[in-house]
């Protein structure tokens, strides 16, 4: 009997002994085993390095997205603003234009009636009317340019 207690005692304590190596772990490794942790190390070190680059390069991209939408924003604002002030501009031409064919037709009426009323008088009178210079024939107007609607 007392070789069986003995063997129990020395199956308890191997199990324990083994207990302990599992639970402490074994460092050591076979040297292939080694270099492929190594390999995987250094790429995994490797990775983290060129994901922090893109990150950095995707916050940059972004930065530069949105100050350039800012800027599109502004620049579609300034020519909002400059196409009306274009339209305004174009309108105040084309009523300028128009004041200018009226002022033309009547500008070449009321001479007419003028040198009607001019001719009655005496050949001295003409001859110093005619010195001056001036003339009464009226200018032609140019007719107003159409314009291009943009859609």
């Amino acid at each position: 009997m007392l070789t069986r207690s003995h063997r129990a005692v020395m199956h308890l304590s191997a199990l324990g002994v083994g207990a302990m190596l599992l639970l402490t772990g074994c460092d050591f490794w076979p040297p292939a085993m080694q270099a492929q942790i190594e390999q995987l190390h250094s790429e995994a070190q490797q990775s983290a390095a060129d994901k922090a680059l893109l990150q950095n390069q995707l916050n940059a991209a972004n930065k530069a997205k949105e100050e350039l939408q800012i800027r599109v924003e502004d620049l579609t604002r300034v020519n909002k603003e400059k196409s009306a002030m274009i339209a305004n501009l174009e309108h105040t031409i084309a009523s300028a234009r128009e004041h200018a064919v009226k002022a033309a037709k009547s500008h070449a009426v009321k001479p007419t009636a003028k040198a009607a009323v001019k001719k009655p008088l005496k050949a001295g009178a003409k001859a110093t009317v005619k010195s001056s210079g001036k003339s009464t024939s009226a200018k032609k107007a140019k007719p107003a340019p159409t314009r291009r609607s943009t859609p």
